[in-house]
């Protein structure tokens, strides 16, 4: 009996080790506007370490990142749109900045 009871606390503590140093997940994101709405198919969000992508709604987008660091934000333009994009957005965990509009010229 002793040795199950041994074995078992030996097992919770090696358990209780192991989601111990589990990463806490990272949380952060992008938003903004693009106009002309319908002149954007997606937004993209690239660094050194992380690439994340959103989709538009109406224009809006919201880009979850899954590290910290410093971000381009690349707008997919539809013809006869072209590219646009957003330079040195910074995110930190649990910040959701906001890009303001991102206007696509012709």
């Amino acid at each position: 009996m002793k040795k199950i009871k041994a074995a078992f606390i030996a097992l919770s503590i090696a358990t209780a080790g192991v989601f111990a140093f589990t990463p806490v997940p990272f949380s952060g994101s992008i938003r903004g506007t693009v106009s002309p709405a319908e002149g954007a198919v997606r937004v993209w969000a690239i660094s050194n370490s992380d690439t994340a992508k959103g989709n538009l709604q109406n224009g809006a987008f919201e880009i979850t990142t899954n590290k910290e660091g410093v971000f381009r934000v690349i707008v997919e333009a539809l013809p006869p749109y072209r590219n646009a994009s957003k330079d040195n957005i910074s995110v930190a965990n649990g910040q959701s900045i906001d890009v303001g509009q991102i206007n696509l010229e012709k």
